[in-house]
C-alpha cells in the first residue's frame, strides 16, 4: 500500500480564490440590500395610491347618499388622511340623460415615490 503525499501548497485555498469568493458574496449582498430597498418604496408606493383610492371613494359615496344633487361646476379641497394632506376635485357635470349628472373625482397627495392619484367616475341621479 503506497500512500500519497501531498505538498503543503495543495491543501487549502490560494489567496486568489479566497479573494474572487469574497467578491462574488459581496455582489450577491449588495444585490439584496438594493432589492430590499426598491421593495420597501414599491410598497410605500402601493399604499399611497389605496389611500388616494379609498379617499376618491369616500367622496363619492359623501354625494351619491346626500339628499339632494350636486350643483354643476367643480368644487375643490383638501382632507387630511393617514396622517398627510390630500388636495381633492369634483366636477358636476350634466350627461346626455336630463335625469342624470355625472360626477369627476380627482385624489392627489405626495408619496415617496411620486405624487400619487386616483380619479373615479360616478353618475347619479339630478333630483330624486
Amino acid at each position: 500500500m503506497s500512500s500519497v503525499r501531498r505538498s503543503p501548497q495543495a491543501n487549502g485555498f490560494t489567496l486568489i480564490e479566497m479573494l474572487v469568493a469574497l467578491s462574488i458574496f459581496a455582489i450577491a449582498a449588495l444585490a439584496m440590500v438594493n432589492l430590499q430597498g426598491y421593495s420597501i418604496k414599491t410598497a410605500a408606493a402601493l399604499s399611497d395610491s389605496n389611500m388616494a383610492w379609498q379617499l376618491a371613494q369616500n367622496l363619492a359615496v359623501e354625494r351619491l347618499s346626500a339628499p339632494t344633487a350636486p350643483s354643476i361646476g367643480s368644487e375643490e379641497g383638501e382632507v387630511e388622511n393617514g396622517g398627510r394632506n390630500w388636495r381633492w376635485k369634483v366636477v358636476t357635470a350634466k350627461t346626455d340623460d336630463s335625469r342624470l349628472v355625472t360626477m369627476d373625482i380627482w385624489v392627489s397627495g405626495s408619496g415617496a415615490l411620486a405624487p400619487r392619484n386616483a380619479r373615479l367616475n360616478v353618475a347619479r341621479l339630478a333630483e330624486r
